[in-house]
């Protein structure tokens, strides 16, 4: 089984060069930008979403054990941020550093790209382990591709809270994105914790195998946001068109209706894709 290609997950700030921050990510399969989101978005987005988050159960709604294992039994996660968020729909998601980095991933090699997921996940005290995963599985013919596949997504996973390796900090293991079996999802002796601060994020590419950890604390909730990209062309987990009004979608930035499927998608070597007889979706919905 390969080793950990280092011995923890580089750093740098959100004034890094863009090429700088993607090198790492792509070297290490994951980085951590510093400072990302301000103290004053993170406090304003937690008020925001909590009454909502404070309404739902922890844990699955399933009885299949492995994904309640993987959904974890005091978890509580949070879609539909686009909905509950005006921080969310206008700052975070519009942010010029992370639409910045997004182009620079994908618009080359696939360009277009959509957001699959918007979550806040919280891991809550007694939390296991979670099982170490691959992003890209949630598309299972790239498993086999392994690290010569193309980037099937990339994460923003920003700390709502402290992240310790007591309260359950995200774990990754570095250098996994080029293990040429994707198979393997290595162990958890091979992990290295995200020690952040809130407002820092861990960017972690789709191929590297990662987990949330356990939360061994008796009163801490690790609050997380987790922001999925991935090219247009994939199908993402949350439905947004018929999940986000219309009334809301008007009210967001271009960019922003195209990353929820607000507009259409023009993939390389594609005229388009996710129209409305062959015209830009944008223009039958009156955007």
């Amino acid at each position: 089984m390969p080793e950990a290609t280092t011995a923890c997950l580089r750093r740098v700030g959100s004034n890094a060069p863009i090429d700088e921050i993607l090198g790492i990510m792509r070297e290490d399969g994951g980085v951590i930008v510093e400072g990302f989101l301000t103290s004053d978005q993170v406090a304003r987005f937690n008020a925001e979403v909590e009454p909502a988050l404070s309404g739902i159960r922890p844990g699955a709604t399933v009885d299949d054990k492995a994904v309640k294992e993987f959904f974890g039994s005091n978890t509580k996660r949070l879609t539909n941020l686009i909905t509950h968020s005006e921080v969310f729909r206008k700052e975070i998601i519009d942010h010029d550093l992370l639409h910045g980095l997004a182009d620079a991933i994908f618009l080359e090699e696939c360009g277009s790209y959509w957001m699959v997921t918007g979550q806040v996940i919280e891991v809550g005290p007694g939390n296991r382990a979670q099982p170490l995963h691959r992003d890209l599985e949630n598309w299972y013919p790239f498993i086999g591709m392994g690290p010569s596949g193309p980037e099937t997504g990339v994460n923003f996973f920003f700390a709502l809270t402290e992240f310790t390796e007591e309260n359950g900090a995200t774990r990754v293991i570095p250098g996994s994105n080029h293990w040429p079996d994707y198979e393997d999802r290595g162990t958890p002796a091979q992990t290295i914790p995200a020690i952040m601060n809130a407002g820092d994020a861990l960017l972690f590419s789709g191929k590297t195998a990662h987990g949330g950890g356990a939360n061994v604390t008796t009163d801490f909730y690790r609050r997380a946001l987790s922001i999925g990209l991935s090219p247009s062309i994939l199908t993402g987990e949350e439905a947004y068109p018929f999940l986000v009004s219309m009334e809301t979608a008007r009210t967001l930035s271009p960019r922003v209706q195209s990353l929820i499927g607000f507009r259409s998608q023009y993939p390389i070597g594609n005229p388009g894709l996710w129209m409305s007889d062959y015209r830009e979706l944008a223009d039958h919905l009156k955007l």
